[in-house]
This record gives C-alpha cells, structure tokens and sequence, in this order.
C-alpha cells in the first residue's frame, strides 16, 4: 500500500482553565460558526464573545477537573487504531486534528506533509455526518487541497459516516447490555438516547442528513439490543433563540418524570468520548433535572472510548475505504443531492461544546457594544464589564 496515514478528526477542547478563552476565540473567530456580512468584525466578535463567556465556561470546566479529557482520550483511540492495524499487518500512521484546539487540522495536515505519505484516509470521529461537525472540518481540509500544491498530489478517500457500521452497533449495544444489567430488573429500565442538537435550518433548509442517520442509529441499535424495554430520543445541547431538533432532553426527562419513570439509562448516542458534554451536561445538569422530576435511579453509559469493539470497527473503516473507490471532498460537502447549500447564511444556534452563536443575534450584539463604546453608557458599563 505504500505509506499510509489515517487523520482523525474531532472538536478539541481546551487542556486547562487557562486554554478555556483562547479556545473560545480561535472557535468564535471561524466564519463557519458565526457568519458576518463584513470579514473585519470576525476577530472583534469573538474577543468580545469569548470575554464574556470565558468565567461561565470555566466554571463548566472545573466541574470535570478543569479541562476536557478529549484530547487525551482520541490520541490513546488513535494508539489503539494503530495497533489494531499493526496486528492485521498493516503499518499506517494515526495523526489527530482538532478543529479549535491542540493539535489543529493544520498542525495535522504540516505532519502528513513531512512524511510524504502515499495515501491518507480522512476519519471523523462523529458517527453520523453533521454540516457543522465532520462538514465543517471537511470544509478545511477541502481548502487546503485547494491552495496547496503538494496536498493535491496525495491521494485520499473520506470516511463521511459510519453510524450504521455493524460493529460500532455492536460496541454500543455491548456498553448497554453491561449498564442495563446493573438495575434491579434490567428490562423494565427506560432507555434514553440523548443526541447532540442542531438547529432544525440545518436540516429543513440546508438537507442535513443528521437527525434521519441520528433516528436510523437508534433503530438499528434497539434492533440488536433484541430487549423489551421502552425507549425515547431526544436531543441535547439546545441554547439560543432559534428552534432546534425536538423533542429536547430536558423536556423528554420532565415528561418522562410526569409518566413515572423511576429508572433511566442514558445513551450518549452521537459521541464516542467523554468530554464535557457527556461529563458535565449529562451527568450533572441533566442528572439534576431527572432527579427532580422523579426519576430515582439515573445512569448513563459510557462513552466508547477505547472499547475494543469500537476500535476494531475504526480499524474496518479504514481498510474498507483503502479497499474501496475513494471518497473526495467534492462528493462530500457538496453534493448534488442531500444537501441542498452549505449553511453560510443560515442562522446559527448555540450549544455547550461548539458555544454557537446566532449569527443575527451577534450581528445585533456587535453593533450594540460598538454604541456602547462611543456612548460610555449601556448594561455592560452598568454591571462592571467595561
């Protein structure tokens, strides 16, 4: 096969209380997550984002230690690949690049450059394909193809999804069958898939094929759980003013509470480590919220991490994409069917994790923090911010 590199992509996420700011800039400063009508506002906004929201974050941060553990967990899954890989006799090298944080695409895409490889397999570590998660890193990537010279000579296929690749099913129903059996009567626990949201524009405007591949994981992963117990999804992370998928899991858990559900397992269904989403969202926020609805006996599974099954399915993605016709950019993010536009004028929402904000709702705010700076007066001067 010649020298052969697997990049794994994710978010990344800041190492320590002191990365929380820059992280939130460098995440703000991206024209994917926040569209502005003029280029130069870019760099103000997020300085003025990441200001504000730097205390509330942090405080989210110590809750798990201080900092996210992302980084750490998808560098010992790319250990884990490589040795899977050396066991089937074959030498591929892991590079691992994250979006807003150490180690960046770039400093990915700098590596794969210096070892001349011969072939490069793309793999995102988000199971079903988002336009703002494995998209907008595809995105990147699709840039640099695009200007660089020597980029455009190494061959490379993408890995788009794989939340129906049997033994990631297998690994998820392997880690549900281990929690259920810690209930008292394990059939009778209600099953919980709790989903990143996205706006619902991504879908209904921009053809996002993430809540049909989101609904048709869970399906298959019931199918093979083979149990008789009940099961509801729902979807996390929801802040902002614009609608997002539904049902949300904070109104699923009330409704559940009111039905008199006493015992739920939770399912983290669209991540497979654990980072603040799963650690502080889940296990805190939204263990509070089911404590009081009623909900007695609250669990949730763990992210797969380095489960064995879940790296041997990385391992099958990546020789059935060495195997098989390649997956390029241009099929991907902008295909003829699916999707109908990439969402640069869409309207943007915010979350925990990726902290997306509503590009009008910024375009507003922006505005309002240029006539506070000339005027000297307004809310942010009266509670001591400026």
């Amino acid at each position: 096969m010649g020298r052969v590199g697997v990049l794994l992509l994710n978010l990344g996420g800041p190492d320590k209380l002191e990365d929380v700011r820059p992280f939130l800039f460098n995440l703000f400063a991206d024209p994917e997550i926040i569209r502005l009508p003029a280029p130069w506002m870019q760099k103000p906004l997020a300085w003025l984002i990441s200001s504000l929201r730097a205390k509330k974050s942090q405080d989210n941060y110590k809750e798990i230690g201080g900092g996210s553990p992302l980084r750490q967990i998808t560098e010992a899954q790319g250990n884990a690949l490589a040795e899977k890989l050396q066991e089937w006799g074959k030498d591929v090298k892991i590079y691992v690049g994250m979006r807003y944080w150490h180690p960046f695409t770039e400093e990915a895409i700098a590596d794969i450059k210096k070892d001349d490889l011969d072939k490069l397999v793309v793999l995102p570590l988000y199971p079903q394909f988002s336009i703002s998660t494995s998209g907008s890193s595809f995105r990147v990537l699709e840039q640099m193809w695009r200007t660089d010279n020597d980029l455009r000579n190494l061959n490379y296929t993408l890995v788009s999804s794989w939340y129906d690749h049997p033994q990631y099913i297998a690994a998820m129903v392997d880690l549900i069958r281990q929690e259920l059996s810690q209930f008292e009567e394990p059939d009778k626990a209600h099953i919980f898939f709790s989903a990143h949201g996205v706006p619902q524009s991504y879908v209904k405007e921009a053809g996002d094929p993430y809540q049909k591949q989101i609904e048709e994981c869970t399906r298959l992963i019931m199918e093979a759980l083979n149990a008789p117990n009940d099961h509801t999804l729902a979807y996390q992370s929801r802040v902002g003013p614009v609608e997002w998928l539904q049902p949300y899991t904070e109104d699923s858990l009330n409704n559940l509470g009111e039905k008199g559900i006493k015992n739920l397992l939770v399912i983290p269904i669209s991540f497979v480590s654990e980072h603040i989403e799963t650690l502080q969202e889940i296990d805190i926020e939204y263990r509070e919220i089911a404590e009081e609805a009623g909900i007695a006996n609250f669990r949730r599974v763990p992210a797969l991490n380095t489960h064995p099954i879940f790296i041997e399915s990385l391992a099958n993605l990546v020789t059935e994409s060495l195997d098989c016709c390649p997956c390029t950019f241009e099929q991907v993010i902008h295909p003829k069917e699916n999707m109908k536009m990439y969402p640069q004028e869409l309207s943007w929402g915010l979350n925990t994790s990726a902290e997306v904000l509503n590009g009008r709702l910024a375009m507003i705010g922006f505005l309002a923090l240029l006539i506070e700076l000339i005027s000297g007066q307004g809310p942010l001067h009266f509670v001591g911010i400026m």
